[in-house]
């Protein structure tokens, strides 16, 4: 089980007409119940959408069906779109 499942739980869970949900940091970290790394906070390469990598969070989005549109690091929030 990875840190990350939560959040692919919850954008798997999401309405099928929903097809695209922006969240901010702090809604994530509540939705995994722990804190994002610092790395998340400073960097876009923690939120790219990799297909043959090992970051555990890319593939609880990538695997609920979504990817990382667009994150904003001065509202701390990310956009996600359904794939």
């Amino acid at each position: 089980m990875s840190k990350y499942d939560p959040l692919r739980y919850f954008l798997s869970n999401l309405s099928p007409t929903n097809n695209e949900i922006t969240l901010s940091f702090e809604q994530i970290n509540k939705i995994l119940e722990a804190e994002l790394p610092k790395s998340a906070y400073e960097y876009s390469a923690w939120w790219s959408n990799e297909i043959d990598g090992q970051h555990v969070q890319a593939h609880s989005w990538q695997d609920a069906g979504w990817k990382v549109e667009s994150v904003d690091f001065n509202r701390k929030r990310v956009r996600f779109i359904r794939n």
